[in-house]
């Protein structure tokens, strides 16, 4: 890294700003996408609450050095992590995602109990939950207090503290090396991504593996997911990235599956044993990558243009709907909703409230836009005209819970990849 240019710029109290590549150190990054001043994705409100909350650009680079997207704001975790209000176990889609990657874990690794298995941003307990239950030691690191509290109540062991190379060493220290290190969407969270996967593999027993899964970026650009970009995820992955952000950790990537969660995700597998071992996934998709420019600049400038053809696309929908008299509401308060609807524009005047599963939720207020989170209930009792589906990635499994609504006439609204009724 360059002695003359730091890596971060100050921007605000809990803001900084990277100068330089997370990846490769690079100064060379070229933005191809400007979302605007956006709220925190998941600082919901309260309806006392006067304050319009902080707002950060999320703009998008693309680095000309490893090809890693990125976005250069960093908010301190502190602010983004330390109470956290999305829970893993509250839908069927992961429950059943999590008792498929537990199954393959166990049969790849032939655990036994004597074997422990480590999470990183363990959540609520419930993916370590398939392997406690399986006879198999778990330990979970998480930096929510509260969401540590509810695994622990659930049996699961988990320690509160923000994963790198102390608490790594501590896991070495007091529970012996792990056979398997999960870190399931939060390579995206981290900053040093380099020291964060570094202190996966001191974690790591010989013969193990480092298990990551990631949303993936081709299908972020194919699909047009853009509201999966907000200020937790700051970086954005392809497997030609990887590979390189792997090796500079002592990591060797040797598998890459495929995987539908979260509208298209890659489960990497990792360890620090030298090349070799690899089966034919990873160079796949390299050539695939190659084949769709993804080194170069030009697909992501596509990526912005159709980024502004779909806001352009969604709110004059939901307009011409408004203007018929029709009645909106919105189905699920996620991360993404928050991005979508300020980059559209839309509040409470376009959606007078949207419903949701989490507890956590339902009474507050989405971000900046400020639009009611209501029981899911709700929906059957108003039994609006259209439903615009925030959480697109649980479409299917929406649908079937709303399929009452839906016999009554209502109708849905899917805003990714292109603004359709169903």
């Amino acid at each position: 890294m360059s002695a003359t240019r730091p890596a971060f710029e100050v921007a605000a109290s809990c803001v900084q700003v990277r100068s330089t590549c997370r990846s490769c150190g690079s100064p060379d990054l070229e933005r191809f996408l400007n979302l605007g001043e956006l709220p925190l994705a998941n600082a919901f409100v309260s309806s006392s609450d006067g304050d319009p909350g902080l707002t950060v650009p999320l703009e998008v680079f693309y680095c000309c050095g490893c090809s890693l997207v990125q976005i250069r704001h960093v908010v301190d975790p502190d602010a983004l992590f330390s109470h956290y209000l999305y829970r893993s176990g509250t839908n069927a889609t992961i429950f059943d995602h999590n008792e498929r990657l537990a199954l393959a874990l166990i049969e790849k690794l032939k655990l036994s109990s004597d074997d422990l298995v480590v999470e990183v941003a363990s959540n609520d307990g419930s993916l370590l939950s398939c392997f406690l239950q399986r006879g198999i030691q778990v330990l979970g690191v998480d930096p929510a207090r509260n969401l540590a509290e509810l695994a622990r109540m659930a049996g699961v062991e988990t320690w509160t503290d923000f994963f790198g190379p102390q608490v790594a060493a501590q896991i070495r220290k007091k529970k012996g090396p792990a056979r398997a290190i999960i870190a399931n969407n939060v390579l995206a969270h981290v900053d040093d991504t380099v020291g964060f996967l570094s202190a996966c593999r001191l974690a790591l027993a010989p013969g193990g593996f480092v298990v990551l899964e990631v949303p993936y970026l081709a299908e972020m650009l194919e699909r047009l997911e853009y509201d999966t970009i907000y200020h937790e995820h700051l970086c954005y992955f392809s497997v030609t990235a990887l590979v390189r952000l792997f090796e500079r950790a002592g990591l060797h990537l040797h598998r890459v599956d495929r995987v539908p969660i979260h509208g298209g995700s890659l489960r990497l597998w990792a360890s620090d044993t030298e090349p070799g071992g690899e089966d034919d996934s990873v160079q796949m998709l390299l050539m695939q990558e190659r084949a769709c420019e993804l080194d170069r600049l030009e697909p992501y400038m596509e990526f912005a243009y159709r980024v502004e053809q779909n806001r352009r696309r969604l709110t004059d929908l939901l307009a011409n709907l408004r203007a018929q008299g029709k009645s909106l509401a919105g189905y699920g308060a996620p991360a993404k909703g928050t991005t979508l609807l300020n980059y559209c524009g839309l509040t409470a005047a376009d959606i007078p409230y949207t419903v949701d599963r989490s507890e956590l939720k339902v009474g507050k207020l989405t971000p900046g836009g400020r639009i009611p989170i209501l029981p899911v209930e709700t929906i059957f009792q108003r039994q609006p005209d259209f439903v615009l589906i925030l959480a697109w990635n649980f479409a299917e499994e929406i649908m079937r819970f709303l399929q009452p609504y839906r016999a009554r006439g209502g109708r849905f609204i899917l805003p990714i990849p292109e603004p359709k009724i169903l």
